[in-house]
């Protein structure tokens, strides 16, 4: 062999490691996605591109609860660039306030976009939307919709039945107060109702979009304080609707996969102490699921989180890990399907009364970065109102792991 044929592995070997990516250093950066003001801007949704940009959307107006302002806002973060665009109109239903927005991008490349209109300034009158856009990356302008129709919530027959099954099920397990007792009942008689078991329901985090193409919903109710999942086989042509998911005030699913197989949809405690993240299980791709029951390391407030599989299959979730107040809100990883949480960093921690970072939604693009958007809250240091903004972090999970911060409260 000659010289120049011993050299060539060499020399490919070369080549091939300097086309290998550097290890990055854990890091860390936020900015807000427009100024802070003083109108409400709450329950924001990130979602990626397939051409890389990063979109987010929002609730902005004077108050979904008092007042008929409130509309759908969004804004893009395009390649290359270092700032969001300015806000977007996405959805108004004139005269009424839109509220609790989510998206996915689905693989056909299109982009959802799902929300409640609240027809009477109550949670419980909600009325459940979603359009869908192939046209979403116009430089400057918002995304054309080609489809728009109304999530129309139909319940099994078999729904008063299983409210009534999973609701002593639940409260087996419980001490019978005499708040446990009338918060049955009053499910038992809405349940019998059809039109109030047919409305209220609505969004607050990433819809989820199995290996087999199915596409699920997290909805939940005010009135029935439990959850339920909304689910298309079809890309919407037919919603069907998986049986509730019956607990001690457990509301706004978001979804996960186990190393098994198991959906895991983690959600929100608005019942009483103990204030843990609830937990219920799906072997059926979200049609039945499990008793709920608390985490057994995770607060919860009575506030948002979403819970999402990183690319190496590991678990993470971001929530506010307090039981009383939204001051911190946490990153945490897991590597046994959620079972413990042993590595958590904080995108933000202040004292109670000093800010509100919370309903948060977090992605993992495709370049490994992980994307966190949030309500933030904070008070005018000089005329001391409260002033808001949508909050966007991007970090590595390299930097997760190398700030295990302090226990939870």
């Amino acid at each position: 062999m000659d010289r120049a044929s011993q050299c060539r592995p060499a020399l490919a070997l070369l080549l091939c490691l300097a086309t290998l990516p550097l290890t990055a250093e854990p890091r860390h950066s936020a900015d807000l996605v427009f100024p802070l003001e003083r109108w409400h801007n709450h329950g924001s949704c990130i979602v990626e591109a397939p051409n890389g940009a990063l979109i987010v959307c929002w609730f902005h107006g004077s108050g979904e609860r008092k007042a008929d302002d409130v509309v759908i806002l969004g804004s893009r973060l395009d390649p290359n660039n270092e700032r969001w665009t300015p806000p977007f109109l996405l959805a108004d239903t004139p005269g009424f306030p839109d509220t609790n927005c989510c998206m996915i991008v689905d693989p056909k490349e299109r982009l959802w976009l799902f929300w409640p209109t609240i027809q009477a300034n109550l949670w419980e009158s909600a009325l459940m939307n979603y359009k869908i856009s192939s046209n979403y990356l116009v430089p400057k302008k918002a995304p054309v919709w080609e489809t728009e129709k109304v999530l129309h919530m139909k319940p099994g027959a078999a729904f008063p039945d299983t409210v009534r099954r999973k609701t002593a099920e639940y409260l087996s397990h419980t001490t019978l107060s005499p708040r446990a007792i009338e918060w049955a009942s009053h499910n038992f008689q809405q349940a019998d109702d059809k039109l109030t078991r047919r409305i209220g329901w609505f969004t607050r985090a990433h819809p989820y979009i199995t290996e087999n193409g199915r596409m699920l919903v997290g909805l939940y109710s005010d009135g029935f304080s439990f959850s339920m999942v909304a689910y298309t086989d079809d890309w919407g042509n037919q919603w069907r609707f998986s049986e509730p998911i019956v607990g001690g005030g457990n509301i706004q699913p978001s979804f996960a996969r186990t190393q098994e197989g198991l959906l895991v949809a983690y959600m929100r405690d608005n019942g009483p102490p103990p204030k843990r993240v609830h937990v219920s299980e799906s072997n059926d791709e979200g049609e039945t699921w499990s008793k709920v029951y608390d985490h057994p390391q995770l607060f919860n407030p009575g506030a948002g989180l979403e819970l999402m599989n990183l690319q190496d299959g590991r678990m993470l979730a971001i929530y506010n890990d307090t039981e009383r107040g939204r001051h911190r809100l946490a990153v945490s990883i897991s590597d046994n399907d959620g079972k413990s949480y042993p590595i958590t960093r904080h995108l933000e921690a202040v004292n109670p009364g000093e800010g509100s970072f919370h309903y948060p939604s977090i992605i993992q693009t495709k370049d490994g970065m992980l994307h966190a958007t949030y309500s933030y809250f904070v008070n005018d240091p000089v005329s001391g109102e409260s002033v808001k903004s949508i909050k966007h972090a991007t970090f590595t999970v390299d930097w997760v792991e190398a700030g295990n911060d302090s226990p939870q409260e």
